[in-house]
């Protein structure tokens, strides 16, 4: 099993330029305080994350102090997330759909994770 180590660096770098993108976003949207509160909100997940490194969680989040016993609980955690978000938008898309809407853009998405799910099965299997 290969175990991948990140910068301590790389989640506080990608929150910031992620904060920006929304809040730049936001901005030419012309909600400034939308965009000034999302690029607030960025930078204290930043802030968390550059300098909790005496927290093990959040050393083995953002990635410089992963393990075996922690990718194995990433492994189960993104699972678990994905398995949520998949539910969510599939009752989302009968809620659109019984309400008389045509279900985008639940749909695509429902219809994405279809395709990823069997395209991973399909890649493992030949490559396993």
């Amino acid at each position: 099993m290969r175990i991948c180590k990140t910068s301590k660096w790389t989640v506080p770098v990608v929150s910031l330029v992620l904060g920006a993108v929304v809040c730049a976003a936001l901005t030419l949207a012309g909600r400034l305080d939308d965009g000034l509160w999302c690029m607030g909100s960025m930078v204290v997940f930043a802030a968390v994350f550059a300098f909790g490194g005496r927290s093990e969680t959040i050393r083995g989040l953002r990635g410089d102090g992963r393990d075996e016993r922690f990718h194995a609980m990433d492994m189960r955690a993104t699972m678990t997330a994905g398995n949520v978000v998949i539910f969510a938008v599939v009752v989302a898309s009968v809620v659109s759909a019984v309400n008389g809407h045509e279900g985008a853009p639940y749909n695509w998405l429902a219809v994405l994770a279809g395709l990823t799910y069997v395209a991973s099965i399909a890649w493992l299997r030949i490559r396993g």
